[in-house]
């Protein structure tokens, strides 16, 4: 039994360390769909969105500064978001997945689901409220009906 136990745990061991170890190709696998999937756009447009709320905060900084920020934070922090996103990805989804999802991407149609997730997400965003809003006023309804 005890055996068994020392097996065990050496086998959880060894898969935790590989868990946690840096893999600089599943990175760029990673990156790569990022890129042609259309979300490194998005997370560079949500970028521009935090420079232009500390614009607003911060008038009296030179337009030049916000330009620096913008070229440098476009690059280390899309690159730091990978390093943090990596184990995320590597939990749910292999190198292999990630290749064929870009190779999708890569095909007509898959560009232009690319193209139109923004606008999707967008109105799907306005739909899920609606329909949230929708399944609350139902639910007091019930709950009113019940004598709650």
């Amino acid at each position: 039994m005890k055996k068994i136990t020392t097996v065990f745990l050496l086998v959880l061991l060894a898969t935790g360390l590989s868990y946690g170890q840096d893999d600089p190709q599943y990175k760029a696998a990673l990156k790569k769909m990022f890129e042609v999937s259309g979300t490194e756009e998005t997370y560079k447009a949500a970028l521009k969105q935090v420079i232009g709320m500390f614009k607003q905060q911060k008038p009296n900084v030179p337009e030049a500064v916000w330009t620096d920020f913008e070229k440098e934070f476009s690059s280390t922090s899309l690159s730091s978001l990978v390093d943090m996103l990596s184990p995320v990805y590597q939990k749910y989804m292999t190198k292999d997945d990630l290749q064929k999802m870009t190779e999708f991407y890569l095909t007509p149609v898959g560009k232009k689901y690319a193209a139109n997730t923004p606008l999707i997400m967008q109105e799907s965003m306005q739909v899920g409220q609606q329909w949230g809003m929708k399944i609350g006023q139902q639910f007091q309804e019930k709950l009113k009906e019940k004598g709650y």
